[in-house]
């Protein structure tokens, strides 16, 4: 399954962005998505996950009241709504896709919070 994500930028402390990830080539309903952040020298870290049906979704402590992640299987997109953002959420955001032991990410949206 291929991933491709957008709807990343310059927001300022406070804003709201909605991140979407278009995924192609797989059936989209079979996978478990997720969001990931990166910020430069640190690892990869969990922000949010939602069953391949919609039903169960789980976040982060520190995006929790915060971050929503939510699917639509009929436009095979998974989206990540981020409000009341802070300079500390900037880095770049990764979708995940997991089917069975089997992972795929897409190639990552920059979010920037300026304070």
């Amino acid at each position: 399954v291929q991933l491709q994500a957008s709807g990343g930028g310059l927001v300022q402390a406070g804003g709201s962005l909605r991140l979407s990830c278009a995924a192609s080539g797989g059936t989209f309903s079979n996978y478990r998505m997720g969001w990931f952040r990166r910020v430069p020298g640190n690892e990869r870290e969990f922000v949010a996950g939602i069953s391949s049906n919609g039903v169960t979704s789980y976040h982060e402590d520190s995006v929790k009241g915060r971050f929503t992640i939510s699917r639509d299987n009929a436009k095979n997109t998974v989206y990540l709504q981020m409000n009341s953002l802070k300079p500390e959420d900037t880095a770049v955001y990764y979708c995940y896709a997991r089917r069975s032991f089997v992972g795929y990410w897409g190639q990552g949206t920059q979010v920037t919070v300026s304070s």
